[in-house]
């Protein structure tokens, strides 16, 4: 067997092992510093790149800046354009001040002995959350004691049962119809009624640009249109032939104001509709025909047997012009006085709390509604001045009968 003899020193030994962990540092290190020489070269690319694209885009935008700035109408068109991007939030936001003539017909009762007149009216939209009339009135009882209290606090109790009523006519399909489309008062502002003063409509000016939600002329009324331009070789002669013209796009035309028009009933025909099948008794929709769609009223149709005659009810418990009723009414103060013409009257002054609902603009085809037994029906802008007048007098030394006639 042979034998090994180490002759190396055990120094020796450590002395290797030292120079191999010393290369294997160097080794180490020299990779370290070449990665972190790649690293920095190449965020330094990254940031030179970024720096000569920022001075480009920089150099552009100045560039753009100095033509915008040239331009001598830049101030008017960002204000234009700025009103144009509010359009929507102002619509949202807008309320229809006019609408307060309706309100007030509703309010005031014009058709009794019993009548109140408004010497002074302030109409406040914006102050609140809550529109209100700020009002100061005399009442007047028509009849002896003429300073009755009993009209103020009928007046008051009547805000219990004020509603309104708003929604969009449609076609027959159910397409709602433009308000633009639509006419809903005379020339004197006054609705349209029946001759029952009992059903309530208006006109649909379907001939006119951007009003027809309907499908074509049929085929017919094609034919009766070129026929009637045939004829037509002056004015006189194409006038008699629009008259001519009866119907269009399926729907029964009627003249008004030298238009052609359609009527859209918005009280419901309750029996002319149930005996053609256009209004379901149970739950009041109407369809197949045009109408009104309320957003406040439902229609319900009952019998009281096989036999008998179908009848209909209307309610209206969401939509309140005065929410909180009596409580949506204040009197401030009221005392006896003299009207314009002399005759005894009962002075007072009160705010009323209103729906805001009525005034947004919205809610399309607006309209108040007073209580059934004094709904008005005439609703003109004449009317309107019937309930204002000269503000009553304060009793006179000596005028016994208006110092103490009537209250309680």
């Amino acid at each position: 067997m042979a034998l090994e003899i180490n002759l190396v020193p055990d120094i020796k030994n450590e002395m290797i092992r030292t120079l191999k962990l010393r290369n294997f540092i160097l080794f180490l290190s020299i990779i370290v510093a070449s990665a972190s020489v790649a690293i920095v070269f190449i965020f330094g690319v990254i940031v030179g790149g970024q720096q000569i694209a920022i001075n480009n885009k920089k150099g552009l935008l100045e560039t753009f800046s100095s033509k915008l700035n040239s331009y001598s109408d830049l101030n008017e068109f960002l204000t234009i354009k700025d009103q144009v991007d509010n359009i929507t939030a102002i619509t949202e936001n807008k309320t229809v001040a006019s609408r307060t003539f309706n309100i007030l017909l509703a309010l005031i009762p014009t058709d009794s002995p019993d009548s109140i007149e408004i010497s002074e009216l302030t109409v406040d939209l914006v102050s609140e959350e809550t529109p209100t009339f700020s009002l100061e009135a005399q009442a007047n009882a028509g009849q002896a004691p003429f300073i009755d209290y009993n009209v103020l606090d009928a007046f008051k109790k009547s805000m219990e049962y004020m509603r309104y009523d708003y929604g969009n006519y449609v076609d027959k399909e159910g397409n709602t119809i433009p308000a633009y489309c639509m006419i809903e008062k005379d020339s004197d502002g006054a609705y349209f009624y029946d001759s029952d003063k009992k059903s309530l409509y208006a006109y649909w000016n379907i001939m006119a640009e951007g009003c027809n939600t309907t499908a074509e002329k049929t085929s017919e009324e094609e034919n009766t249109s070129e026929e009637t331009n045939d004829k037509t070789e002056n004015t006189d002669t194409k006038e008699e032939s629009d008259k001519e013209i009866t119907s269009f796009a399926g729907y029964d035309l009627e003249d008004y104001n030298d238009s052609k028009v359609v009527k859209i009933w918005r009280t419901p025909q309750f029996d002319s509709w149930y005996s053609k099948g256009y209004i379901n008794a149970d739950d009041g929709t109407i369809a197949g025909v045009q109408h009104f769609e309320s957003a406040c009223i439902t229609y319900k149709g009952e019998k009281a047997s096989e036999k008998s005659k179908m009848k209909w009810t209307e309610t209206n418990d969401t939509c309140l012009l005065v929410p909180n009723g009596t409580d949506g009414i204040n009197i401030l103060e009221s005392s006896n006085g003299r009207s314009a013409s002399e005759e005894l009257v009962l002075r007072f002054s009160a705010v009323i709390n209103l729906a805001p609902e009525v005034f947004d603009f919205n809610n399309s085809h607006m309209i108040a509604l007073g209580p059934s037994e004094r709904r008005n029906v005439t609703d003109s802008y004449l009317q309107i001045q019937s309930i204002f007048g000269e503000r009553a007098k304060d009793c006179q030394e000596g005028d016994t009968a208006c110092s103490t006639n009537g209250g309680n």
